[in-house]
């Protein structure tokens, strides 16, 4: 074969180029700390790269999201926080208002604090996140959810709600979807009145001191079980004794029952006027009116109980009914209605009593109610740390994944360049050796 010498310097420059870049392709591998600087690098190793990374990123955006849930749940428990001191001072205030000696200026007084606290609740109420979205509104988070006034309560308005009862959430892992939020509904309106199973009241026509508690279930699985649950407590006086005896009946007051207006002691229409005769119970002040038979009355259990303090008068009573939902607005405007009440007379402090006894647990349901959703908040941060750090883990080992697939071996590197800095000397100092060889050297 005919070598020229051209042939020889293009071989020549061909080799040192190779060299040349080889050598580059290490010195840029050796700066990056990577193994593999393009796909063409090692096309399968650098596509196992390209899905462990695309995974950390997911990793890295359930992180964000946990961050922002982490946010909304935080501004949240900060409102009810608030909520919660707020109504531990309404509860001492109604606690204070019971006092017997206080006047009805003092009365007035306290209604005026009540007033701003109701004020105050309604602002929590409609508390915003700090970016004009209601924290308490559901899905509907630029309305204001709740719009009215103490004064409309007085006048038998309710505070509208006008958010909706959706729970906004975020995806905090491939597999979780966290509630962030919690309509204003499930916080400040469903709550049940009462002992939470049934509601005591008074008839506004009451003439007597008759004060009556909230009373207790005793037996949950029996009060569940019934079909009628609304009941009037009536109470009257035999006179033709001395002293006079006051008697009191349960009468069934259920629409849809069919022993409707008849005594549950008797299973027949009440007997007036009552006698010791007649299937009424003595009434004795202080002691718990048990639901439920004695000796030979017709046979019922209600599996609960009630207690009256004061004195009732002919012709008084007291219904039971089954709980409902009452709003925080509402057992607030009932109780500074009360306090701005006039009470210049024995029936009428009777029934102031008997408003503030309602608005003590009415309002401990409430406290209870925003306890629970505070729970919920709680653990529902307790869920996010750990997720938090179950991704922390899960990241590191994808990172220690792509270390092994993508990080250099400092050492094999450096000795592949200290070789590839010999082979490109070599081939240049061979170049010049045979771009010497020329015949017109030796003419």
């Amino acid at each position: 074969m005919r070598v020229s010498s051209g042939m020889i310097f293009d071989a020549g420059v061909s080799a040192m180029n190779r060299q040349t870049a080889s050598l580059l392709h290490l010195q840029q591998q050796i700066s990056s700390g990577r193994r593999i600087l393009t796909p063409g690098d090692d096309p399968v190793v650098a596509a196992r790269a390209l899905e462990v990374t695309q995974a950390s990123d997911v990793i890295a955006q359930f992180k964000q999201n946990q961050s922002y849930a982490s946010f909304a749940l935080g501004l949240e428990e900060v409102q009810l926080t608030s909520a919660s001191g707020l109504l531990t001072r309404v509860r001492e205030l109604a606690v204070q208002s019971g006092n017997a000696t206080l006047s009805a200026s003092d009365r007035k007084s306290i209604a005026i604090e009540l007033r701003s606290r109701f004020d105050e609740m309604l602002g929590i109420a409609n508390a915003t996140d700090g970016t004009g979205n209601h924290i308490f509104a559901g899905y509907m988070s630029s309305v204001t959810p709740f719009g009215g006034s103490i004064d409309d309560l007085l006048v038998g308005n309710e505070i509208v709600y006008q958010g909706d009862d959706g729970r906004r959430t975020l995806q905090v892992s491939p597999t979780r979807f966290l509630d962030v939020s919690d309509s204003g509904n499930d916080v400040f309106k469903r709550i049940k009145n009462g002992n939470g199973y049934f509601s005591t009241d008074y008839a506004s026509g009451n003439t007597g001191t008759g004060v009556i508690t909230s009373g207790a279930v005793i037996n949950p699985a029996t009060w569940n079980s019934l079909a009628s649950k609304n009941y009037d407590i009536v109470f009257s006086a035999d006179t033709t004794v001395a002293p006079p005896v006051t008697y009191y009946d349960i009468i069934d007051t259920d629409p849809a029952s069919s022993n409707l207006n008849n005594s549950l002691l008797t299973g027949l229409p009440p007997v007036l006027p009552p006698t010791a005769t007649t299937g009424q119970r003595v009434f004795q002040e202080g002691q718990p009116i048990v639901l439920k038979s004695q000796g030979t009355e017709s046979s019922f259990d209600l599996g609960a109980s009630v207690t009256l303090t004061g004195a009732p008068a002919e012709g008084d009573s007291f219904t039971i009914v089954p709980s409902t939902s009452q709003s925080i607005f509402v057992t607030l405007a009932n109780l500074i209605g009360a306090l701005e009440a006039p009470a210049d007379t024995p029936a009428a402090n009777a029934k102031l009593g008997n408003e503030i006894g309602f608005a003590l647990i009415n309002l401990d349901q409430a406290s209870d109610n925003i306890l629970r959703i505070r729970d919920q908040i709680g653990s529902r941060m307790n869920e996010i740390e750990s997720l938090g750090n179950l991704n922390e883990d899960i990241n590191l080992q994808y990172q220690q994944t792509l270390s092994s697939l993508q990080d250099l071996d400092y050492a094999k590197a450096i000795s592949d360049l200290m070789r590839k800095q010999t082979d490109l000397q070599a081939a240049q100092q061979s170049f010049v050796k045979i771009a010497q060889l020329s015949l017109f050297n030796y003419l």
